[in-house]
């Protein structure tokens, strides 16, 4: 089997701490290399080679899989593994790569074209200077790493050991490999079909094209043993490890569990209050409304200073002042060859009204039309409940009762089952629409997926709140949904996922003889590799954000009615936390880095949650008999009422969004301050430049306060 591994050699290490290097049994060969298999060629006859560990060799240290297809012409693969190995300087990555033998007990139907890929310390650390790596300076703050100003950062030492952390390797390396730019091809070598043209990303062509198959970086053993035990691996009162988990996993993952925390603990206030509603006055329906008020000023102070909270992270982890790098086309867009404008490099180009066409043309009307299917499927929903409601009406039971339930836990599965159809629809047709960008893409796919949940998941509870105005069903409705979503998700997430996985791991330790789990037995290099090659891969933090976004939605815009919402999304979160941390370190390969500032589009559909939910609170306050108590002859005066202080809580909204800066005054300062030392230290290198060429046209015994000599 063909698994090309990337590592780094010794020298490499300088990334590592020198115990996880020592212990991290799944990244490390548990013997010495030979010496031949390190010295790796980069091309133009120069060697690459690590300095020996020990008297009996030198270790290389893998970091990250690369699995070709396992029908790749080996001219393809000989191409691609020199490309890798070539010098910066004749258009190459300059990486160390090295193919993994086979395991034990191989078998013929194991992929051969699998493949270690490892750097020098050195190019990491140039690496970490094009990818714009921000680490701590010795005073405290945080700037972005150069080479030249390497000793003046807080932990690097002699050599740079432990400097960068394992995660920063792999993104660093993935950076590198990504950069990989066809130059003079027309097409990769055995397989004709691929065309390739001067500028064009190597991976990203064959990935979209089926020859490379995956690109993953490997697990540390005992780093990721100590942060299971801290992270999930006892019950606990304590805030979850974010420094580790984004040392680990990188900064993306930690906003987002950073986010599940946050969100848990804001939710708190409401269940506590929610508690005492749901005890005693739960038939009163007058007193909801000082619940709807509070829901009001709560959903939008928990969204501002979530962004100040964001901030504070982003900034201690040196993200917030990032400079966001040149997006390159996605692997999947194609067009006809031209130049691009930009970059002045030959690329696919696809006509935007093309692509307008498309949206408008074709994505809207089936958009609108799963709308339509959804809205049919309420109506069925409220027939059955109807029926229900006859049959108990007629000869009142305890089955009867339990009756009531049925349609509402039905309609509830219908809508995940309609939600996940949707979904995969919705990529198709993304896909389809031949976006440039990934961030476009992820936009408009995120989009369509938001508006059909919305409507999937809220419809009804609509209807029956401002057509029904059925209080009683509106609350059953509700709680039926919350609860019945949440025990599908937790299987869906949590048990389905870890079960196939279970049964993943116990084929692959039937093959090597192996009784134990993973964690209790390390396994060879070859097949431990192989295992995680085999684990299903995450898919970003989407669908989490998701799930987020509809609890919020279930607890900010209908809670007043329903005062437990809160308490039962409290717990949804504390077991989605464990539940997604047990996912994150034994059921899924390990992602790369993603050097996140924030939860991206994410705060807009949460901030737009919280402008819907003004207008439903509003609206429910309008509708309860208190309020129309004060309006016994004029239904009018009432509804322009209610618009008249829906207005004003909006424009309250506002108001205090813009009063509540999202970012704290002190990084404000930080940052500022920053800005000005590198402006200052910009204007010192010019002036001194200019001087040194002054004095050079003035010649060597020229006064220095004389004139400069005319060039000409």
């Amino acid at each position: 089997m063909r698994v090309s591994l990337v590592g780094v050699t010794a020298e490499a290490c300088c990334c590592l701490s020198a115990p996880r290097l020592e212990h991290s049994s799944r990244v490390s060969f548990t013997h010495p290399v030979p010496q031949d298999v390190l010295s790796v060629s980069l091309g133009q006859g120069t060697m690459v080679q690590g300095p020996p560990a020990d008297s009996s060799g030198s270790r290389f240290t893998p970091l990250v899989v690369l699995e070709l297809a396992s029908d790749t012409n080996q001219d393809a693969i000989a191409w691609l593994l020199s490309r890798i190995r070539d010098q910066q300087q004749h258009g190459g990555a300059e990486l160390l790569v090295e193919q993994l033998g086979p395991g034990v007990d191989a078998q013929e139907k194991e992929n051969p074209n699998m493949f270690l890929v490892g750097a020098t310390w050195q190019r990491l650390l140039s690496g970490a200077e094009d990818v714009g790596l921000f680490k701590e300076f010795n005073d405290g703050s945080m700037r972005a790493f150069t080479c030249a100003n390497k000793h003046e950062f807080k932990d690097y030492q002699g050599d740079g050991d432990s400097f960068l952390s394992m995660a920063e390797c792999q993104f660093i390396i993935k950076h590198l490999l990504d950069t990989l730019r066809a130059k003079q091809e027309t097409h990769v070598p055995g397989h004709s079909e691929v065309k390739l043209y001067p500028g064009k990303s190597i991976i990203r062509r064959l990935q979209s094209k089926g020859i490379l198959v995956q690109v993953f970086p490997l697990h540390e053993k005992e780093e990721l043993k100590r942060l299971s035990f801290s992270w999930y691996g006892k019950v606990k009162l304590s805030l979850q490890p974010l420094d580790d988990i984004r040392h680990y996993y990188g900064e993306g993952q930690a906003l987002y569990f950073g986010f599940l925390e946050y969100f848990t603990f804001a939710l708190v206030p409401m269940a506590l209050i929610g508690v005492p509603y749901y005890l005693f006055d739960w038939e009163d329906y007058d007193k909801y409304v000082v619940f709807a008020a509070f829901n009001l000023v709560w959903c939008t102070v928990i969204l501002e200073l979530w962004k100040r909270c964001s901030a504070s992270m982003a900034y201690r982890w040196g993200t917030l002042s990032r400079k966001k790098a040149f997006e390159e086309p996605r692997p999947g867009f194609h067009g006809v060859l031209g130049f691009n404008p930009v970059t002045g490099r030959e690329e696919p180009l696809y006509p935007h009204a093309k692509r307008l066409l498309r949206i408008y043309l074709v994505s809207l009307p089936f958009v609108l039309l799963c709308l339509y299917m959804s809205l049919y499927v309420m109506m069925i929903y409220f027939q059955m409940e109807g029926w229900a409601l006859s049959v108990h009406d007629q000869e009142p039971s305890f089955w009867t009762g339990v009756l009531l339930f049925i349609p509402s836990i039905i309609y509830a599965v219908v809508i995940e089952a309609m939600n996940l159809i949707y979904r995969y629809a919705a990529e198709f047709l993304t896909e389809w629409e031949n976006h440039r960008l990934e961030s476009s893409y992820q936009n408009h796919l995120v989009l369509k997926v938001l508006v059909f949940n919305f409507f999937n998941c809220f419809a009804s509870l609509f209807y029956i709140a401002f057509v029904m105005q059925d209080m009683v069903l509106l609350r059953q409705s509700l709680a039926t949904l919350l609860i019945t979503s949440q025990i599908l998700n937790q299987f869906m997430e949590a048990f389905l996922p870890y079960w196939l996985q279970r049964r993943r791991n116990k084929k692959m330790m039937r093959k090597v003889q192996k009784r134990r789990t993973l964690e209790d037995k390390e396994l060879p290099l070859a097949d431990q590799v192989r295992l995680e090659a085999d684990m299903s891969t995450y898919l970003g933090t989407f669908d989490d954000y998701l799930e987020l976004f509809l609890l919020f939605g279930y607890v900010s815009l209908f809670s007043c009615v329903y005062p437990l919402a809160a308490v039962l999304v409290v717990l949804n979160n504390v077991t989605e936390v464990y539940s997604d941390a047990f996912k994150m370190c034994r059921v899924f390969k390990r992602p790369f880095s993603d050097p996140a500032a924030n939860i991206g589009v994410w705060q807009l559909a949460f901030e737009a949650m919280s402008v819907i939910a003004v207008v439903t609170n509003c609206s429910l306050i309008g509708m309860s008999p208190q309020v129309k108590a004060y309006f016994p002859d004029s239904e009018s005066q009432l509804i322009l009422w209610t618009v008249a202080i829906e207005h004003a809580l909006l424009a309250f909204k506002f108001i205090l969004s813009y009063l509540i800066p999202d970012v704290p005054k002190p990084i404000q300062i930080s940052l500022a301050r920053l800005e000005f030392e590198s402006l200052e230290a910009l204007k010192k290198k010019s002036v001194g430049f200019a001087l040194t060429v002054s004095n050079l046209l003035r010649g060597p015994g020229a006064d220095p306060g004389a004139e400069p000599v005319n060039p000409r």
